[in-house]
C-alpha cells in the first residue's frame, strides 16, 4: 500500500531540503561552529519573535 504526502508535508520536506543543502554549505564555507551558531541563532530569533533584517538606521 502507497501513501501519498500532502502538499503541506511535501513543503515542508523541500524546506528540510534547503536548509540541509544550506548547512552543507556553510560548513565547507565557514565550519560547522559557524553553522550551528547560524542556525541557533536563527532558531532564537523564531523564538522570541525578532525580525531577521534589521530596519536602516535614519540619520
Amino acid at each position: 500500500m502507497t501513501t501519498r504526502q500532502s502538499s503541506e508535508d511535501e513543503s515542508k520536506d523541500r524546506f528540510f531540503k534547503e536548509l540541509a543543502e544550506l548547512s552543507e554549505r556553510m560548513i565547507a564555507a565557514h565550519g560547522r561552529e559557524f553553522s550551528m551558531g547560524a542556525l541557533v541563532l536563527a532558531a532564537r530569533f523564531i523564538a522570541e519573535n525578532k525580525p531577521f533584517v534589521r530596519a536602516a538606521v535614519t540619520q
